[in-house]
């Protein structure tokens, strides 16, 4: 849904993106499923969500799905536009009552869905630092744009899942019986057909316990948690860790050239929260006034959306 690459037809190409719609990465999406094994999707949802508050519509390519015309690998729907004719939004198309998104309610509601959060002043900065030389040559993200921090999407997603009854209202930390699959896929069905529970991680929780965070978390999708999901220190698990990335060169680094996933020492978990004044002395020390203030600009205007969905953090 940016607008970032909408004007350099090179970087598109070069992405072998070019040619997708909405609908070419959903049959996808059912095309890998139908072989066996579950799916774990990890994107950026306001890549689902019109920019800058643009009222939605639904995707040109997905409309034919929204009347129930056909299935998800079917051959209806329309293109977005070619690499070389991209049509821009919005579109013509008719939005559906309440659906923040561009995808229509028949398909969001057959998704597990799972968020994970980070405070504003860590992700924001984090960011920031990968559209700024050096690492922006890596990126090609030559550009902060504050649209794209997507706060306000995760919170007009995750409250509308919950009003159409795709999410909730059970908690990730309740009880469940234990032989309830909640969302695994059985005979060979792609789509989660049932209401998953609330599932809402805060990366810092995680950090700082990720045994026992990644396995609520497995328990709420009903896979089955062994600590070896913890590491991937052999070479065919970071041949596919590299892959699997490979899009996103310069921003997950640090992730591929690791091989492990520990908690925090004690010594970080003990630190009393930094004042707002000491975070803006760090971002001035490390990126001048200028970028100082962007971030704090930034990081005031998600806030209240990270902390409305921080009151649904999984609890141990």
């Amino acid at each position: 849904m940016s607008t970032r690459f909408a004007d350099d037809e090179e970087a598109r190409v070069a992405s072998g993106f070019s040619e997708s719609t909405f609908k070419t990465i959903f049959d996808r999406i059912e095309r890998e499923g139908s072989e066996g094994k579950r799916l774990f999707i990890k994107d950026i949802i306001h890549y689902l969500v019109p920019p800058k508050g643009q009222p939605p519509m639904i995707a040109p390519s997905l409309e034919a799905f929204r009347h129930g015309v056909g299935t998800p690998s079917g051959t209806n729907g329309t293109t977005n536009g070619t690499s070389k004719n991209v049509e821009l939004y919005p579109w013509s198309t008719p939005a559906e009552p309440g659906n923040p998104t561009v995808v229509p309610q028949r398909l969001m509601e057959r998704f597990h869905w799972m968020f994970l959060i980070r405070d504003p002043h860590k992700s924001i900065p984090s960011y920031y630092r990968c559209t700024i030389p050096p690492l922006d040559k890596l990126t090609g993200f030559y550009e902060f744009y504050p649209s794209e921090a997507g706060y306000i999407e995760v919170r007009l997603v995750f409250d509308y899942l919950r009003s159409i009854g795709a999410v909730g209202p059970r908690f990730a930390e309740d009880k469940c019986n234990k032989n309830d699959t909640n969302g695994a896929h059985v005979n060979g069905n792609t789509w989660h057909t049932e209401s998953a529970e609330i599932c809402v991680l805060d990366a810092d929780d995680m950090l700082d316990s990720p045994p026992e965070h990644i396995e609520a978390v497995c328990k709420s999708i009903g896979v089955p948690y062994t600590p070896g999901m913890l590491n991937w220190d052999n070479p065919e698990d970071q041949r596919i860790a590299k892959e699997a990335f490979e899009k996103w060169t310069g921003f997950h680094e640090d992730a591929i050239d690791s091989c492990s996933l520990h908690g925090r020492d004690q010594k970080h978990t003990e630190q009393p929260p930094k004042r707002e004044e000491q975070w803006d002395q760090e971002w001035q020390e490390k990126y001048g006034e200028k970028g100082a203030k962007i971030i704090r600009q930034t990081v005031d205007a998600c806030m209240d959306d990270y902390l409305y969905m921080k009151q649904f953090t999984l609890q141990l």
